[in-house]
């Protein structure tokens, strides 16, 4: 009962803010540093909790709960007949993401709801430092035998109006790509489908509510509470079957949702450091990840094809070489073969009859390509369409790995239902048997499966670059907002590397050779800013030859990290962060459609002296300015950031 004792103290000041009834049950738990302060309460019958931090509400009383199928809904009518406090420390180590190393204490608080009728449910509650997490285990009971979960009843109450930033996807089967526009919290309607993560900022903290461990069950979306009041309210994505069921379980065990996470930090810009994801998510199924070698490609898709040593640049063995070439010369650990390598291809986000993701085109000559991509020390991935794949799944993953290819890329699953869902961790538990890295396009938000699943690099549900081919949505204010809100739950394969850089007032979309409409110092800072330990060089090797100002940066920056940092910045505006990787520091910075210059303190470094390799922007889009200041730790370096523009350094200990 120790930790329920200190709790109560940590806790106190929720007690003002949460008017229980003399008769409510409460139970109260806080996190190791003592900052946030958890209490669950049966007040009026209904399961409840609230959130503060540092002695201010954050979350009000919220409802918990679920909506089955049969006996309705868990929520109501329910006391506290138990709780257990157990507590621990998470550690483990991340063979690709955005720090090596990774070790949590928590407090822990599993709490038992009871109906009159007997009926029962836990919720599992869990504090760290970095943020609150609870789920909900449905154990087995004669009551709850065979039923399915319809909905939840889970809310996150708002004590005041916050200023939120948010993706509103408005619909179910989309590719989770859009903008996170700024949104008062009265704003919330009962219509509205925001993605994960939603960001708000408050008095004294800033947070972003997501999930954590994903599976055998169904995507969470947030909407308005609809009762007029400030708050969000989880809506499940149905199952297709239209039964009205977001989640058929399994017979003969507990029902267990995923983790509901609640990423606190006092600023915004602080949750990029946040690691609550992989901690709440199942440990490796990867016994041995000595195969998994994270790197960046190039790739044939974004920039045309477009070579001018190749008139008819497409997919034919030529073309697919001279990325080869262009990877092996700079660096690059691989070269991504996009759409239209296999029989029956020809249509990206459609299965036409006859498709056979098990036979290459004859005249590309893929064996060739994979022996002369491997000569040159260039591994290669291929693109699959999902539906494809999923017919072929066992015969296909096989033979990838017996060509020797290194990984794929899955794309349009457009989808998180249930069934959707177990997609994913199907295919990644058979692809690691195989020895095959992922990248998922047309993937719902991270949930921190690449702790579960290693080899799984990076994943799409982002508004990347892309979208420079036939959009001008791509702004440098849409750049740095990814960085506060959709990188905050993992990986994102924005495909960076755009050297085509013009002024906002210049830029016309095209499909081939598109333009960007931010700075060359901000195409660099991308490689540095952005979590993708598969990065795709995007970019024409033509158009690297013709303005290869910076390549050299963007070829050096790791992919994988030991540390990361937020240093300065506010959403909407800029953002600066640190990345360590070994004894080197390497330092991006996006900035939005405004010039301004931003101090950088360099507190972070250890002794002794640091030699610096500073590029920022130039006079033109394309232009970089290139100095190589000696800093130390007392140091402070000025970036000078131009409108749509950024800075990007390498820090290097001077032996």
């Amino acid at each position: 009962m120790g930790v329920i004792r200190s709790a109560l103290l940590a806790g106190a000041a929720l007690t003002a803010l949460y008017s229980a009834k003399a008769s409510a049950e409460t139970r109260t738990l806080s996190s190791p540093d003592g900052a946030i302060s958890i209490q669950v309460s049966d007040e009026s019958g209904q399961a409840r909790y609230a959130v503060a931090y540092r002695g201010k509400s954050l979350i009000s009383p919220s409802g918990l709960g679920l909506e089955l199928s049969k006996g309705g809904r868990f929520s109501y009518g329910v006391k506290i007949v138990g709780a257990e406090t157990p507590s621990g420390e998470d550690v483990y180590d991340l063979p690709a993401a955005k720090v090596s190393h990774v070790a949590q204490k928590r407090n822990e608080l599993a709490v038992d709801f009871q109906e009159e009728s007997g009926r029962r449910l836990r919720v599992v509650f869990r504090a760290y430092d970095q943020g609150v997490a609870f789920r909900y285990v449905l154990p087995q009971q004669e009551a709850t035998a065979a039923t399915n979960v319809n909905d939840e009843v889970t809310g996150f109450s708002f004590p005041r109006d916050y200023g939120c930033w948010g993706l509103n996807l408005g619909k179910f089967g989309t590719s989770h790509e859009g903008e996170f526009d700024a949104v008062q919290a009265s704003k919330f309607r009962e219509h509205n489908l925001y993605d994960a993560p939603l960001v708000c900022q408050g008095d004294n903290a800033a947070f972003a509510l997501a999930e954590a461990d994903l599976k055998d069950w169904a995507g969470m979306y947030l909407t308005g509470r609809g009762d007029g009041r400030l708050g969000l309210s989880v809506k499940l994505s149905p199952r297709l079957d239209g039964s009205g069921t977001a989640v058929k379980t399994r017979l003969g065990a507990d029902v267990v949702s995923p983790w509901r996470v609640i990423m606190i930090a006092p600023k915004a810009g602080q949750l990029v450091e946040n690691t609550l994801l992989t901690t709440l998510s199942a440990p490796s199924v990867v016994e041995d990840t000595s195969w998994i070698k994270p790197g960046k490609a190039a790739w044939d898709w974004w920039n045309g094809p477009a070579l001018k040593a190749v008139p008819d640049a497409g997919m034919n063995p030529q073309t697919i070489k001279a990325y080869i070439d262009f990877a092996a010369a700079n660096g690059l650990e691989y070269m991504l073969i996009d759409e239209g390598w296999n029989v029956g291809a020809g249509g990206a986000s459609v299965v036409r009859p006859g498709v056979d993701v098990t036979r290459p085109k004859p005249e590309l000559d893929l064996p060739g390509l994979i022996s002369y991509g491997a000569d040159r020390k260039v591994g290669v991935w291929l693109w699959l369409n999902w539906k494809a794949l999923d017919a072929q799944m066992d015969e296909a993953l096989a033979l990838y790995e017996q060509w020797g290819i290194k990984g794929i890329k899955v794309d349009f699953m457009d989808r998180d239902d249930q069934a959707m869902v177990d997609f994913y961790h199907r295919l990644l538990k058979k692809a690691a048997q195989h020895h095959l890295m992922v990248d998922l396009h047309g993937a719902y938000h991270p949930t921190g499966l690449i702790r579960t699943y290693p080899h799984y690099l990076t994943q799409e549900g982002v508004l990347g670059a892309e979208y420079n081919k036939w959009s001008a949505r791509i702004t440098a204010t849409h750049n740095v907002n990814l960085a506060y809100t959709r990188m905050l739950l993992g990986p994102m394969d924005y495909t960076p590397g755009g050297f085509r850089n013009v002024a906002p007032d210049k830029f016309e979309p095209r499909d081939k050779l598109p333009f960007v409409q931010t700075t060359r110092g901000q195409a660099l800072a991308m490689f540095v800013v952005y979590d993708s330990p598969f990065t795709i060089v995007a970019d024409s090797p033509d158009t690297y030859a013709e303005s290869p100002q910076g390549l050299d940066f963007a070829a050096a920056v790791p992919t994988t990290w030991d540390e990361v940092r937020f240093v300065t910045g506010e959403i909407s505006q800029s953002i600066v962060v640190a990345r360590r990787k070994g004894d080197e520091w390497w330092i991006g910075a996006l900035n939005n459609e405004t010039a301004r210059t931003v101090k950088v303190p360099l507190g972070f470094l250890g002794k002794g002296a640091w030699k610096a390799d500073v590029r920022q922007d130039g006079a033109t889009p394309t232009g970089i300015e290139v100095s190589n200041p000696e800093v130390s730790a007392t140091s402070t370096l000025t970036l000078k950031l131009a409108a749509s523009g950024g800075a990007a350094a390498r820090l290097t200990p001077v032996r």
